[in-house]
């Protein structure tokens, strides 16, 4: 018969699951809409919540939507820094600071930055792990 090698056991599950069962959701930025493109939205972090299988916590930043009558919640990877009850701003006219959400053209050289987005409108692909980050170079 033989023994059971490792690479065959994790496909049994018991202590090679993942804890998916209690994942909060996906972590992505706000979708770009017209007041991001031209200007800036504000919103405020609510909570800061830990994810099962992640190491990052997460940040519950609510929006007012500004087509509807109605208050958006992002689910966001929280920045070293944020804190409840803090403003954030996304857009292309906010201000460099710690949790706001804002184009890569508009940052000096030398920025260190988080969850960063690959291809534009992806809602951040890269740097999203607890402790990584991506310092911008240079520009074109």
């Amino acid at each position: 018969m033989g023994r059971v090698i490792r690479a065959q056991r994790k496909g049994a599950g018991s202590v090679f699951t993942s804890h998916s069962k209690h994942k909060k959701g996906p972590a992505a930025l706000r979708a770009v809409d017209y007041a991001e493109r031209h200007g800036y939205i504000k919103g405020v972090v609510k909570d800061i919540i830990h994810d099962p299988g992640r190491g990052a916590p997460l940040a519950i930043a609510h929006f007012r939507d500004p087509y509807r009558y109605k208050i958006k919640k992002e689910l966001m990877i929280a920045a070293e820094g944020m804190h409840t009850g803090q403003f954030v701003y996304c857009g292309k006219k906010a201000q460099l600071t710690i949790g706001n959400v804002m184009p890569v053209g508009n940052m000096p050289e030398g920025t260190i930055v988080c969850n960063l987005e690959e291809k534009s409108g992806d809602r951040g692909k890269v740097a999203r792990a607890s402790g990584n980050y991506a310092t911008v170079i240079a520009h074109r």
